[in-house]
């Protein structure tokens, strides 16, 4: 019998190699392991969210912070939106991504298994990345207390009679700010303003009267296709897996003070939209911005007007919009000049109606998720919260 010697560094190489086929499966391995795991978790707490309000307050008020303190202050360091840019490697990415994987399935014929864990892996990883950060910093903080019961203010209703009481003293207050902005040569509104430093300084000015404000505040970031963002009838968007506040330039900007406070509003936890509003026009009343004032007051003249016109008859109509001076009129049609033109645009990557059909959906569809029942005219209940706030309350500058 013949015996077959082997070399001691073909021994040695394949034992570093079964070694090294060993140490990787079992990496895979973990890997999965902290995969599932963490999608477990994720699930689980927002379970838990839905099913613990009390649990919410606490993490809106102790751990919530805690992010807005780390990743939202790296985010912000950067000179522009960091979400945007995820949403762009997204929607390039993702298709590249594929197509790169199919070739390197053809072509690597003994490969393939490692090639498609490799893809599964970062996916997977995406995906986990997407759901953790949606629940940390969106999700859970959609069950929390409402603003009125962590402020401790009224619930009642209220009578057609208070609501127009609310709306005559916004005009009031909107009738005189309306003269002290800068307007240009058609009489609108000219932003003189920044759009960062003031609209920080509004939300923070908001701790010592209501809860979870103080602490660091982000930067407001401007979206680079504001254009786009436009078309999906958006003048701001909060962005949860990045943490920024962010807000379209393009937008007419009498709009845009609010707009921005309406966006950091949601960076300290809240929400729901129409708390996002009502927080806006508080900080934006409250700034000593005299731009901000009145883009506060312009928003919310907007959503009161609405509930008044639901149920009065042409002469109130007519008795309230009488109320209004010219030069708010003037920024009321500049505001919707603006977005029949984007409805109008041609020559766009994709057509207007339909990307608003698709964003409108896609936006029911998110608050429907999150519990909020009656979906996109949840932000028109801000006014019930003035109604109950303002009742007892003044604005700023009034006697």
């Amino acid at each position: 019998m013949k015996t077959k010697v082997i070399p001691e560094q073909a021994t040695a190489e394949g034992v570093d190699t079964k070694v090294s086929n060993k140490t990787d499966k079992k990496h895979k391995h973990t890997q999965l392991k902290w995969l599932i795991g963490s999608t477990i978790f994720f699930l689980l707490l927002n379970g838990l969210a839905w099913k613990s309000t009390p649990f919410c307050d606490f993490y809106q008020k102790w751990v919530y912070p805690l992010w807005a303190q780390t990743y939202g202050r790296v985010t912000s360091l950067l000179p522009f939106s960091f979400g945007e840019l995820l949403i762009a490697l997204a929607v390039f990415g993702l298709p590249i991504s594929l197509l790169v994987m199919i070739v390197l399935l053809i072509i690597k014929k003994g490969r393939r298994g490692k090639v498609a864990k490799v893809f599964g892996f970062i996916y997977g990883w995406i995906l986990v990345f997407i759901l953790g950060t949606e629940t940390l910093n969106c999700f859970v903080l959609y069950h929390t207390s409402t603003f009125e019961k962590l402020n401790d203010i009224s619930t009642e209703e209220h009578t057609h009679e208070e609501l127009e009481a609310l709306g005559y003293r916004i005009i009031a207050q909107i009738n005189v700010l309306a003269k002290q902005v800068e307007r240009d040569e058609e009489g609108r509104f000219v932003l003189t303003s920044d759009a960062d430093d003031t609209a920080r300084a509004a939300i923070e000015g908001l701790e010592d009267e209501f809860v979870n404000f103080g602490g660091y505040e982000v930067h407001p970031k401007p979206i680079f296709c504001s254009f786009f963002m436009s078309q999906m009838d958006l003048m701001g968007i909060y962005f949860p897996f990045s943490m920024e506040a962010n807000y379209n330039t393009d937008m007419y900007k009498a709009k845009l003070p609010d707009t921005i406070c309406h966006e950091l509003a949601h960076t300290k936890g809240f929400m729901r939209e129409e708390e996002a509003n009502f927080i806006a026009f508080v900080a934006c009343d409250r700034c000593d911005d005299v731009e901000y004032r009145y883009s506060g007051y312009l928003s919310a003249l907007t959503y009161v007007r609405n509930e008044i016109f639901e149920y009065c008859d042409n002469d109130m109509m007519c008795e309230f919009d009488n109320a209004i001076c010219d030069e708010v009129w003037a920024d009321i049609d500049g505001n919707r000049a603006y977005w029949e033109s984007v409805e109008e645009a041609e020559d766009t990557v994709f057509e207007s109606e339909s990307v608003s059909e698709v964003s409108e959906k896609a936006m029911e569809t998110s608050l429907h998720a999150n519990g909020v029942e009656d979906g996109l005219e949840s932000y028109g209940r801000m006014v019930d919260l003035m109604l109950n706030y303002y009742g007892e309350h003044k604005f700023v500058g009034e006697e």
